[in-house]
C-alpha cells in the first residue's frame, strides 16, 4: 500500500502547478483522499479532500477557488490541481488515505512522502 506524490516545483507567484499522488497496492477509489500541506516550522494543515464513493469535495477556506481536487480512478491516481498560487502555498505537500474526509491529519493512515512547493513573489 503506498501512495507517491508528484509535481511539485519552483513557481512564480500567480502561477500553477499540478500535483499527484499515485496510489498503488490498493484501490484508492474506495477511499477518501486528501491533500495536506506543512511549512516549516508550522503544523500539518488539510488543504483539500475528495470522498468516496460519492467524490464530494472539500476545501480550507486559504484554498478555495484557487485549488481542485479531482481522481482518476483508471489510473488509480488522485490530482490537486493548483492556480493562482501566492507566496504563502508554499509548504511540503503530501497525500492521504483515509475513510472519510477530515481536516485532521489523525484520521488518515497512509501518507505518501511529499512534494515540495515554493512560490517565489
Amino acid at each position: 500500500v503506498q501512495l507517491v506524490e508528484s509535481g511539485g516545483g519552483l513557481v512564480q507567484a500567480g502561477g500553477s502547478l499540478r500535483l499527484s499522488c499515485a496510489a498503488s497496492g490498493f484501490s484508492s477509489d474506495y477511499y477518501a483522499i486528501g491533500w495536506f500541506r506543512q511549512a516549516p516550522g508550522k503544523e500539518r494543515e488539510g488543504v483539500a479532500c475528495i470522498s468516496s464513493p460519492d467524490g464530494n469535495t472539500y476545501y480550507a477556506d486559504s484554498v478555495k477557488g484557487r485549488f481542485t481536487i479531482s481522481r482518476d480512478n483508471v489510473e488509480n491516481t488522485i490530482y490537486l490541481q493548483t492556480n493562482s498560487l501566492k507566496p504563502e502555498d508554499t509548504a511540503v505537500y503530501y497525500c492521504a488515505a483515509a475513510r472519510h474526509c477530515s481536516g485532521s491529519p489523525a484520521g488518515y493512515g497512509t501518507w505518501g512522502q511529499g512534494t515540495q512547493v515554493t512560490v517565489s513573489s
